[in-house]
């Protein structure tokens, strides 16, 4: 498994009338925590597109609203891959968690890989499986 923290601060206008985050912004955060994920294993977004010609397209999207999260709350966005990459697609898990720690939303979202020329889905890039596979050998041990 590959767990990742990343913090980000609550910004007014991630907020809605009541207060609390606007449900619809958690989707943002989840994408946050996978780009800084990636970036933590030394790849980003724009060299998949760039340098390997492969889009990250969400297939699909699973939310679980426990607490409330306000302006100016800082917050831990964990993101992690329980497994490698199989077959066509990656699943990435968030929970994000308030100032003193507990879980105040938790998400599912699963991207396939698709070859920008083609808009065919392909396998997960080797240079992606390279940087995961020494994380995941760890958990056998």
């Amino acid at each position: 498994m590959y767990t990742h923290e990343y913090q980000k601060r609550v910004r007014y206008g991630e907020t809605d009338q009541m207060g609390y985050v606007y449900y619809g912004n958690y989707a943002q955060y989840y994408e946050i925590g996978r780009v800084e994920m990636l970036r933590s294993l030394g790849m980003t977004y724009k060299s998949f597109e760039s340098e390997m010609g492969i889009m990250m397209p969400v297939v699909s999207l699973e939310a679980r609203y426990l607490r409330p999260a306000k302006y100016d709350d800082l917050l831990t966005l964990r993101t992690s891959l329980r497994q490698l990459p199989e077959g066509l697609s990656i699943t990435f898990q968030t929970e994000i968690l308030n100032e003193e720690g507990k879980v105040i939303n938790a998400g599912t979202v699963r991207l396939c890989f698709v070859d920008i020329q083609s808009g065919k889905t392909v396998p997960p890039p080797e240079a992606l499986i390279e940087r995961l596979r020494p994380h995941f050998l760890k958990d056998e041990e």
